[in-house]
């Protein structure tokens, strides 16, 4: 694998690693919440953490670039959003949704990869 891939992989092992660590620590309460004040869904509750983190970084309450969690936080809430409305929708997970490096162990050769250029991401101001 080239440098960009193995740092591609290494990253999301990361943000995986936080993501499970963190729903050994507090449970599955973003994806099956306890609703003792909320009566709003798992998919509402999601987009209202990012929607949070968002208008910290638009305030001005959290620099991105110096901030590595708020960074990761989003994409782990974004994952989880992802897992939400598959689980709405009950759309059975895809091998493309499973973790490329470890399905890559399973094959005799990594999967095609491709890349569509950077991701443009602009806060409304």
């Amino acid at each position: 694998m080239k440098n960009t891939q193995v740092e591609i992989a290494q990253m999301c092992d990361s943000i995986k690693n936080m993501l499970l660590d963190k729903n050994m620590k507090y449970g599955d309460s973003a994806l099956s919440p306890a609703r003792i004040l909320s009566n709003s869904s798992p998919i509402e509750q999601i987009l209202v953490r990012i929607d949070d983190k968002l208008n910290r970084i638009q305030q001005g309450k959290n620099n991105i670039t110096e901030d590595e969690d708020v960074i990761s936080d989003l994409i782990g809430y974004f994952i989880l959003l992802k897992i939400a409305i598959k689980r709405q929708d009950n759309t059975p997970l895809t091998p493309e949704d499973l973790d490329r490096h470890y399905l890559t162990d399973m094959l005799d050769e990594p999967p095609n990869m491709v890349y569509n250029g950077p991701i443009d991401f602009k806060l409304n101001s």
